[in-house]
């Protein structure tokens, strides 16, 4: 412990040591205006009279700190409503102007933009982009620029404007749309950017040096705001929604006659509290717009993460997220509140018999959501989500007599969030809360739990200009429920307590709650060229946080570090380069090393603006707690991966993204082995397509299959498996104005898993790869075609011992949106959308694309989804 303290005294007095003087910020005095601008992209009119033109602008990138290869001014005025920008963006080339219309949100070619540090927290920004096209690109900056959400959708208006000398844009931003505190003087955080899209150059007017951490504590001032009165939001939206379903009629099935046809409505709704504080809130919420998640095949323990994609949900998130994770990927994604959760498919089956046919929902109702965000004028963040889904139930029906089981119980969700910045955004201290709520009385339902709790409170400390960091996160939860729900949690994938050989933890089939801890400690230093951080990470055996958060596994303790350095400056033929490296330890709470490796990885973009990246990762031999599902810890292998990627450059019409990666498991126990290859092309001003076709394969000679008791033991099979999996993404976006566009996506994706070598676990922790199992001779199992079964007899005495399902499998899955949507007022759309969706399965186990592919198409019919969207907005402000 004494040497832990020196280590971070050590490192401390090095950060207070490398702290630099702040650079010297810009400064701009807005004008207002009492002649106000016509939107129309013409910056010529005498209404932009009044005030100074500002420019100098300052490259980000390539060329670190050095001035714009081209000219760029701008102009702001303000009046009583809204806040007007007028940007001239020069060019020497202007037929070399990259001119492409795309949807909102996704911006290509040149574009242009202002933000606003309106909370004058240098933490919080919201910016306003567009590009020379015209489409609008906007979100919300928190975290001083280390979070963005893009599904903020304010309305705004721009227009741009192409002359001989480059192009223009004017903005109008009504003040309803801004979050703001009223500052003696006005003052306002503020940078200007320009992006060329050509030599992939971006450049700010307040000068932003890329070895410093943060953005929005660098913009520059804008003073002059003054007299401005906060305006307060209020906009209803309600919309009505008309589907048609057409899907294969099964004979005999009362419930796939074949078609179904829903018409729906509800209200969305965005109303200001305060000028700082918003109000949204849904009832009925319809997201048949939203894109379908990608296809896969997990054979794994764990539940997958999918990313959430509905707009209310998303929105806001840089708020009422409380990360209990670290870094990105699997580590990354534990958290109290995963909104996927809400609006969930249901927990529970229909539990049928013979010449029974049953009906469930797909997902959970929503009957409504509330969220309210904001930021106060001291700092103070707060986020709260308030949710109730329906009870939900499948319709059983038994030779045309009907039943009813609950499948999902009536549900609320209670999410809280706050944040405080303290000391000009160096240090920030916050609390989290979320509560579920499940009423189960009469529904029949044991194996939920009832109430689930979970807390936390986080800490981030800024040093050196936030250069160096220290960050500290503690959690908490608690659940309540019977005592066949809590057992069905403890022997759950998060948790495993049923392990014989964990004597740390005991499964208690008499409990009625489960508890547990966790938490992390980060410190680093983000800033200058060279970078590291160490993390600490600790989840106790009982935390659990997946009735509204997520949680990958419980019982874990990780040591991390990482280390970089970048060379952000063009070099030889070199525009940049970056170098990583990251070392980790995993245990569990017993003290056993589950996972020790390491990885290097580099990556440089070429002056030419191709990129190319590698990287090798090394896992040493460890431990599985997992991979006999609540069996005994087993020893696994060594391995050794590496991966390549590259791509050319993305601001041609024609660019191809691919990558490879290969993985060998010592002892011959398994390899892996895939790619990827993507091809965009951009043909015009406003379509594009990409095709991104994918292989992979694996295997594994110690792929789970089966536990079963045999004479009063636990017997772990298992198999070698040989999976090949074959995908293919295809995107098209037709933009044919901003506001009106046609997107398309399909994915193909057929895979197929193939057993063989079964195997029964003997000695999972022998220090000999082949003592750990004992492999079945052809005398011990034999295959049963006719019941796709494999019969064991263990002591060759011609009886079967026991019996286990053949796992081979096939899956092919094909998915596909098509949407139109149509902006035609501000904040008001119309949607046309088709959704289409086929399945086929069998138990070959055998891959061969072309009868996989016929099979896909021909033996089942599709499930079409035919929809229209209607939404209006009431603005009431």
């Amino acid at each position: 412990m004494k040497r832990i303290v020196l280590l971070f005294s050590a490192l401390l007095i090095c950060a207070m040591a490398s702290a630099q003087p702040v650079l010297e910020k810009k400064s701009y005095k807005v004008n207002r205006t009492y002649n106000s601008p016509v939107i129309d992209g013409n910056i010529t009119d005498e209404e932009w009279a009044p005030g100074e033109w500002d420019g100098d602008f300052i490259q980000y990138e390539p060329l670190d700190g050095q001035m714009a290869t081209q000219k760029t001014e701008f102009k702001v005025l303000f009046d009583e409503n809204n806040v007007y920008v007028a940007i001239k963006a020069y060019d020497n080339s202007p037929d070399s102007i990259v001119k492409r219309i795309t949807r909102r949100d996704n911006c290509d070619g040149d574009q242009v933009g202002i933000a606003f540090d309106s909370y004058h927290d240098l933490r919080t920004a919201f910016i306003f982009f567009v590009s020379v096209a015209g489409s609008k690109q906007d979100m919300i900056m928190s975290n001083d620029g280390d979070n963005e959400d893009s599904t903020w959708d304010p309305i705004w208006f721009v227009k741009t404007r192409v002359f001989d000398w480059g192009y223009g844009a004017e903005m109008k931003i009504p003040l309803s749309q801004l979050r703001f505190k009223i500052t003696e003087g006005g003052s306002w955080g503020m940078t200007v950017v320009r992006y060329i899209s050509r030599n992939q150059e971006t450049s700010f007017w307040s000068y932003i040096p890329r070895n410093t951490p943060g953005i929005v504590h660098q913009f520059g001032e804008a003073t002059g705001f003054e007299g401005i009165v906060p305006k307060k939001q209020a906009d209803i939206t309600p919309f009505a929604v008309a589907s048609f379903e057409h899907s294969g009629k099964e004979e005999g099935n009362p419930f796939a006659t074949g078609h179904k046809e829903i018409i729906n409505g509800g209200i969305d709704g965005k109303i200001g509290l305060t000028n700082n504080m918003t109000l949204d809130f849904t009832i009925n919420p319809d997201f048949g717009q939203v894109e379908a998640d990608p296809s896969e095949v997990n054979l794994t323990a764990y539940e997958t993460f999918f990313k959430e994609k509905r707009p209310f949900f998303v929105e806001g998130k840089n708020i009422t997220s409380f990360s209990t994770g670290i870094g990105d990927g699997d580590l990354g994604n534990d958290n109290l509140f995963y909104t996927r959760r809400i609006g969930r498919s249901p927990h529970l089956g229909a539990d049928t018999d013979d010449n029974e046919y049953s009906r469930s929902p797909l997902n959970t109702s929503i009957i409504g959501a509330t969220k309210i965000t904001g930021k106060t004028s001291d700092g103070l963040s707060i986020g709260i989500v308030e949710a109730v889904t329906s009870e939900e139930k499948a319709e059983i029906d038994s030779l045309g007599e009907r039943t009813y089981q609950t499948v999902e119980p009536l549900t609320n969700y209670f999410i809280a969030r706050i944040i405080k910045d303290i000391n000009n955004g160096n240090t920030i201290i916050g609390g989290g809360y979320t509560n579920t709520h499940r009423f189960l009385d009469g529904t029949g339902i044991n194996s939920l739990t009832t109430t689930a709790n979970t807390g936390g409170i986080d800490l981030q400390q800024y040093f050196a200009d936030k250069k160096w960091f220290l960050s500290v996160t503690t959690s908490f939860s608690m659940i309540n429920g019977s005592r066949e729900s809590i057992e069905r949690l403890q022997r759950s994938s998060v948790h495993f307590y049923q392990r014989p050989d964990a004597d740390y933890v005991t499964l208690d089939t008499n409990r009625k709650s489960l508890g547990g801890y966790g938490g992390n400690i980060q410190f680093g230093k983000i800033g200058g060229n060279w970078r590291f951080a160490v993390f600490g990470l600790f989840k106790s055996p009982g935390f659990d946080l997946n009735d509204v958060g997520y949680l990958r596994r419980a019982d874990d303790m990780s040591f991390i570090f990482w280390s970089s350095y970048r060379i952000n400056n063009p070099f030889w033929i070199f525009r940049n380069m970056r170098f990583n490296t990251n070392i980790w330890e995993m245990t569990d709470w017993g003290g056993t090393t589950l996972d020790l490796g390491g990885n290097i990885q580099v990556s440089a973009q070429f002056k030419n603006l191709w990129y190319l990246g590698t990287g090798t990762n090394l896992g040493l031999k460890s431990v599985s707690n997992t991979m006999l599902r609540g069996g005994p810890s087993m020893a696994t292998p060594a391995s050794f991966n590496y991966w390549i990627y590259a791509n050319t450059n993305e601001s041609k019409k024609f660019y191809v993204e691919a990558n490879y990666y290969s993985t060998v498991i010592a002892e011959d126990a398994g390899e892996y082995r895939g790619g990827t290859m993507e091809f965009s092309l951009k043909p015009g001003r406003s379509f594009t397509v990409s095709v991104a076709p994918s292989f992979s394969y694996g295997r594994d000679n110690l792929q789970y299959v089966t536990a079963i008791d045999y004479e009063d033991q636990e017997r772990y099979i298992l198999g070698r498996i040989e999976q090949k999996i074959a995908m293919m993404s295809l995107r098209m976006n037709y933009t044919i104005t901003p506001d009106l566009t046609i997107q398309y996506w399909g994915q193909p994706f057929l895979a197929s898993m193939k057993y063989s070598d079964f195997k029964r676990v003997t000695t999972p922790d022998a220090d000999n790869y082949n003592d750990r199992f004992h492999m079945y001779s052809g005398s011990e199992i034999s295959y049963i075609s006719d019941e796709n079964v494999y019969n064991v007899d263990e002591d060759n005495n011609g009886t079967t011992d026991y019996s286990f399902d053949n796992p081979d499998m096939n899956f092919d899955e094909f998915l596909s949106n098509l949407v139109i949507r149509w902006e035609y007022r501000s904040g008001s759309a119309l949607y046309l959308v088709w959704s289409q969706s086929r399945q086929f399965d069998d138990p070959s186990g055998e891959f061969a694309f072309s009868s996989n592919i016929n099979n896909l198409f021909t033996s089942n019919k599709p499930r079409d989804i035919f929809l229209i969207k209607f939404t209006y907005r009431f603005g009431l402000h």
